[in-house]
């Protein structure tokens, strides 16, 4: 798959949201408004997952390399994966919320 058709808007299955690709050379693969991701890889970009659940944001960490980082635990097979957080981009993460959980 090419970076092009990786990097491509969707509709949130969570909130409805209109989700536009990122504008800062990286890949958009959760929702900036709800946080919700859902489960399409087992290795970061291979795609290969079969369960394609909803993934929630439970925690929000940080790395000294790729900055922070939500936390997201899949809804249907608990499966955890970190996804950096999109800053300096268009519709930017509100991760905001996770600091009120």
């Amino acid at each position: 798959m090419s970076k092009k058709s990786e990097n491509t808007g969707f509709q949130c299955e969570r909130c409805g949201a209109s989700v536009l690709p990122l504008t800062n050379g990286s890949f958009r693969n959760h929702c900036p408004y709800c946080l919700y991701s859902k489960h399409l890889d087992e290795n970061p970009g291979d795609r290969s997952s079969l369960c394609h659940g909803l993934m929630e944001p439970i925690e929000l960490t940080y790395h000294t390399k790729k900055g922070y980082q939500i936390v997201h635990r899949c809804c249907s097979c608990y499966k955890v994966q970190k996804n950096v957080v999109a800053t300096n981009t268009v519709q930017e993460d509100n991760f905001f919320l996770l600091l009120t959980k």
